[in-house]
């Protein structure tokens, strides 16, 4: 674990200085990948480096977590509530909708879009680079917002599935109760990522390092992988 750790930081600065920026800002959510690449930026940049706490009408909880990784770790950081920029521009987006079941995810994605805009506002502001959270089994069947927690620079944590995030975690120093923590995305009140993939990460984990998985299981990592392939590419353009 020492060497996985000391490669991602060596990599974390390496990214930094290629771009030519300053240093890095990222999000604290009060979870396990938030905590991790965290604890990973402050080992990198210790002098240049900032965390966001980003509350969108989240559970308290999750900001008091974020508020103790921080601390913990000695990050640096900020707390922007976003509650009345989302409810503002709810209201603007939904004037003319019909319902407000039929819309339900397109609103809860606004929260992570939100917060991509105000690292990148902290990001511009001091030359920083926006360090993404996401990790190989989000990545690969999806689980991210499209320019939203996808909208980063870099996601040191994209290589490894949670199991490993969660050993490096533990080697880090996170505290056991975040990386035992249910993993919600906090999209909205009880919202947890196996619920909404419909997958265990244990199961989906499994798939990737070994090919290996019942039939039904693998059948639905394979849908997911087919349906958000357009997330993992830019924008398409015409091929004349």
């Amino acid at each position: 674990m020492e060497e996985l750790a000391q490669k991602l930081v060596s990599w974390i600065r390496e990214r930094v200085k290629e771009s030519g920026c300053r240093g890095v800002v990222f999000g604290l959510s009060g979870g396990l990948d938030s905590a991790t690449v965290g604890a990973l930026c402050r080992r990198a940049l210790p002098e240049s480096c900032l965390g966001l706490i980003l509350p969108c009408y989240s559970h308290p909880r999750d900001e008091e977590d974020a508020r103790r990784v921080a601390e913990v770790f000695g990050i640096p950081y900020k707390v922007i509530v976003l509650d009345r920029v989302y409810d503002a521009l709810v209201e603007v987006l939904t004037e003319c909708a019909s319902s407000a079941g039929e819309r339900s995810l397109a609103l809860a994605n606004i929260k992570p879009r939100l917060r991509m805009v105000a690292l990148y506002y902290w990001a511009n502001e001091l030359n920083y680079l926006v360090v993404g959270t996401g990790n190989r089994s989000e990545l690969a069947v999806g689980y991210f917002t499209k320019y939203g927690d996808g909208g980063v620079d870099i996601l040191p944590l994209g290589n490894l599935v949670k199991t490993q995030v969660r050993e490096l975690a533990r080697y880090l120093g996170v505290p056991q109760d975040i990386i035992d923590k249910p993993p919600s995305a906090g999209l909205w009140e009880g919202q947890t990522d196996e619920e909404e993939m419909g997958l265990k990460y244990a199961e989906l984990d499994r798939y990737l390092l070994t090919g290996e998985a019942p039939p039904e299981v693998a059948q639905r990592i394979e849908a997911l992988v087919a349906r958000s392939e357009h997330k993992r590419r830019l924008p398409a353009v015409p091929p004349f």
